[in-house]
């Protein structure tokens, strides 16, 4: 029998697209489709190559834009620099999302120091489509094990759902490190690193380690992430209107500080801000830390939803530990010490089993954040440690 001929495309994404294929007998299989595959992308490939393992792709924006539902993108190891933001606008599945990752845990780092508002001036805006080094739009996406720096944000998000953000590093970008806002929802953030974020264009106002701001989405989850050194907050959720946030096992320390001595600086310096302007949602906080930042440890912001904050500890950080006098949340088990003022919960907040409620003279197994804050685990979690735990023993406060 004469073998039925099967149509070729030029490009490899008509390739993983897929299309009939020949049997051995030489007939085709009426519906059967080449399975999404993976990209390779190296300093050293070529654009024009197939992307494979043997000969790569050169830039990552290729293999984006050849990648589709189920593909998942290996990037070899070195610094990628491109002139452009690299632009996530296609989207995956719940179950197939296109995954951009590090090939075998090497280190990969995506450095925007060429692209546009790196920094911008000052009081301008930056356009929507050029915040980030890393900009998603699509939904359904898995990124992990990037390094990503020197951007106008590291990673920014726009009306962008069903992502995996997983072990990335944001560091040292003209504004916040990790920014989602918009209609923006089910989005899981694990063992983020975001440090040394600063914003000249704005004097220290909005660079937060993590942002997740001016919009709306539920099932947003952020767990394991350190956010410390950013010029203004380490994590701030202002605005986002009645979507509650899960974080659980964060730590944000040394927020607030003019390292790069902006003039007129204006970073607010909390560690945990968790709404703002009268916006009303109700977050939960478990077992996460706040110490040494410019100014307070977890504070309401005048977000008047009904929070909860479980198992936190907030140390030495200048103004309140627990500031929630302008919401009507419920404060369980948490060590406040060495703050300027340990707790704050007006009349519409409430509490029970705090350091505060128990009373007495507290004090630390630990002070030495050496571990805490250096390597992580090989699966990317935060290292056990005995920093901050109370010397009595009492079940009070976080746990690493």
């Amino acid at each position: 029998m004469r073998p039925i001929p099967v149509p070729l495309s030029t490009g490899l994404s008509a390739l993983l697209a897929g299309f009939l294929v020949v049997s051995s007998a030489g007939t085709a299989e009426a519906g059967t489709q080449l399975q999404a595959t993976d990209l390779y992308v190296a300093t050293n490939g070529n654009d024009s190559n197939p992307g494979t393992l043997a000969a790569p792709l050169k830039t990552i924006q290729r293999a984006v834009d050849l990648a589709q539902a189920g593909t998942t993108i290996q990037v070899r190891g070195g610094t990628y620099a491109p002139s452009k933001n690299l632009q996530l606008l296609k989207s995956g599945t719940a179950s197939q999302p296109i995954t951009l990752r590090n090939y075998n845990n090497e280190r990969v780092v995506v450095d925007g120091e060429n692209m546009p508002y790196t920094p911008g001036a000052v009081g301008s805006s930056i356009p929507r489509p050029e915040r980030g080094a890393v900009h998603i739009e699509g939904e359904y996406w898995r990124l992990v094990g990037l390094e990503i720096v020197h951007g106008p944000y590291g990673v920014f998000g726009q009306d962008t759902s069903g992502n995996v953000f997983d072990r990335l590093v944001t560091r040292d970008n003209y504004e916040s490190g990790f920014h989602l806002q918009g209609a923006s929802g089910n989005n899981q953030i694990l063992n983020l690193d975001s440090y040394g974020n600063r914003d000249p264009r704005k004097n220290g106002e909005s660079a937060d380690g993590l942002a997740i701001k001016e919009g709306a989405g539920s099932g947003n989850v952020l767990r394991g992430a350190r956010l410390w050194n950013n010029a203004d907050d380490g994590l701030d959720f202002w605005m986002f209107d009645n979507s509650p946030i899960l974080v659980e096992n964060t730590l944000a320390w040394g927020n607030g500080f003019n390292r790069w001595n902006l003039p007129d600086y204006q970073g607010d310096g909390n560690g945990f801000k968790m709404g703002g302007n009268g916006v009303a949602a109700n977050h939960t906080v478990r077992g996460s830390m706040a110490w040494d930042n410019s100014a307070g440890g977890f504070v309401d912001n005048d977000n008047p939803g009904k929070m909860k904050i479980e198992r936190c500890t907030a140390w030495d950080n200048p103004k309140t530990g627990f500031n929630f006098n302008r919401s009507s949340s419920t404060l369980t088990k948490n060590l406040a010490v060495a703050n300027g003022t340990n707790a704050s919960l007006g009349s519409t907040s409430t509490g029970s089993g705090n350091s505060w409620d128990l009373g007495g003279t507290w004090s630390f197994v630990s002070t030495n954040a050496g571990t805490i804050t250096g390597p992580r685990a090989a699966d990317g979690s935060i290292p056990s440690s005995t920093f901050l735990r109370p010397s009595n023993g009492a079940d009070v406060g976080a746990r690493f």
